[in-house]
């Protein structure tokens, strides 16, 4: 499937579940089953209960979702500095 065929929506994550699933509510209400894209894996991006995010969805299932990008807080203070990794 194309990506202009995707819907672009954004969400709030309701509750993180096992194997990086999040259960997530849409502006309108409805409710979706999310994962995370390989991006935000392979970045080792943080996804909490309460973070606002963007998804696509296939306009063929509207329950499934696909995370792509986490939405910073405006309110939330700046991130710490990083620790160096050990290989």
């Amino acid at each position: 499937m194309s990506d202009s065929k995707a819907i672009e929506v954004e969400g709030k994550i309701i509750t993180v579940l096992p194997g990086t699933m999040f259960r997530v509510q849409l502006d309108n209400g409805h409710m979706v089953l999310a994962h995370i894209s390989g991006k935000l894996r392979k970045h080792f991006i943080k996804i909490a209960a309460g973070d606002r995010v963007k998804m696509e969805m296939s306009p063929y299932d509207l329950d499934k979702a696909r995370i792509t990008y986490r939405i910073r807080d405006t309110n939330a203070p700046p991130p710490g500095p990083r620790r160096p990794r050990r290989y």
